[in-house]
């Protein structure tokens, strides 16, 4: 069998730069009306935050159409796999996520390795060994798109089975484009235009002289240092809790003191947030205006004791090689507390949901 490098193109369309250049946009607006429609209590800006990134997904969903339509119609095409390694990522129930390293070899084209990840069943693991010879769909424009065909056409089993294919080469893995330089350049251009363009529109509700007739309590930011390490930040719509260099959120009991301390002067004031964000160094609340409909939640309902154990979780379990960040967002949108523990790393990104009592609901490994 004859097998050639596969070349990897990379996304320098303007296309692509200006969706970049958009979703940055939209991206750095929608965080910056919900933080000053929360500090500035104007509910309209804060519902424009939460519903303008839905509205840029439809329209992306719109606008992509056209090509998955194209994709559909063109059809998949279907081949013989060897499995080059097989290592299970996670899962309590039947139905295991197994990360594949495949040979793929279509009939009319040079054979190359992909990785992909599917969910196999227990009963079905000793099929899906390595060395096994496998039946996978791929699309030709997309080829590190691959599935695992779960019942193959009888002609395909048989080939399957008979089948003897050599090992494409380390060097002729295909992954799914980079977008470039270009593309993060425009997407962070974006991000600080877009939170600019909210900034400055309100900066005289911000910053303008009226604040002054607020009383303190709501209108001008207390901060506080509990101790030579940790500086607590609140106003009426954002409090936030730093630890210092050295130290994480992660530290036993370190996150619940952070809540602790967010909330200890609020038992009378009460006041609900609407997210809260985790990061190694930084617990950031955004509380709810006063009279919104908008559903909130006690930061004190946060299964604190449960986060840090959580995130080693979703670091260790998922598949990401070499972790290079990850967050906790939790919020009440769906109607229950929500966790979700994002993980970030050179092979892609994963996520971990939890419910609010910290039992995993939902693993989505890295792909």
């Amino acid at each position: 069998m004859t097998i050639t490098e596969t070349v990897r193109p990379t996304h320098h369309r303007p296309v692509a730069l200006a969706r970049g250049f958009l979703t940055g946009g939209v991206t750095g607006a929608s965080l910056a009306a919900l933080v000053v429609g929360g500090v500035i209590e104007n509910v309209p800006l804060f519902a424009g935050g939460l519903g303008l990134p839905v509205v840029y997904a439809l329209l992306l969903f719109v606008a992509g159409l056209p090509r998955r339509l194209r994709e559909a119609a063109g059809g998949s095409r279907t081949a013989l796999a060897k499995i080059e390694s097989a290592h299970a990522v996670g899962g309590e129930t039947g139905d295991i996520p197994v990360q594949f390293v495949l040979s793929v070899a279509p009939d009319d084209a040079p054979a190359y390795r992909v990785e992909t990840t599917a969910n196999i069943n227990l009963v079905d693991l000793p099929d899906h060994r390595t060395g096994a010879v496998v039946v996978v769909a791929y699309r030709p424009e997309r080829p590190w798109k691959v599935r695992l065909v779960e019942r193959p056409a009888p002609e395909w089993k048989e080939r399957a089975a008979e089948a003897r294919i050599d090992s494409a080469p380390v060097s002729a893995l295909v992954k799914e484009p980079p977008e470039g330089c270009a593309f993060g350049f425009l997407l962070l251009v974006g991000v600080l235009l877009g939170a600019a363009a909210v900034v400055l529109s309100f900066r005289a509700d911000l910053f303008g002289d009226e604040t002054s007739a607020r009383p303190p309590s709501s209108s001008e930011p207390s901060v506080s240092t509990t101790s030579s390490s940790t500086t607590v930040t609140s106003s009426a719509g954002l409090g936030t809790v730093s630890v210092g260099p050295g130290q994480s959120l992660l530290d036993r009991g370190e996150l619940c003191r952070a809540v602790d301390v967010l909330t200890k002067d609020k038992e009378k004031d009460a006041r609900q947030a609407l997210t809260v964000s985790i990061q190694e160094q930084l617990l950031s609340v955004v509380f709810a205006p006063m009279d919104t409909p908008v559903v909130q939640f006690d930061v004190r309902s946060l299964p604190c004791a449960r986060i840090p154990a959580l995130v080693e979780e979703a670091r260790t379990t998922l598949g990401v090689r070499a972790p290079r960040g990850w967050q906790v967002t939790v919020d009440h949108l769906t109607g229950a507390l929500a966790v979700r523990i994002t993980v970030t790393g050179p092979n892609g990104t994963a996520s971990l949901d939890a419910d609010a009592k910290g039992k995993v609901t939902r693993r989505s490994p890295a792909r």
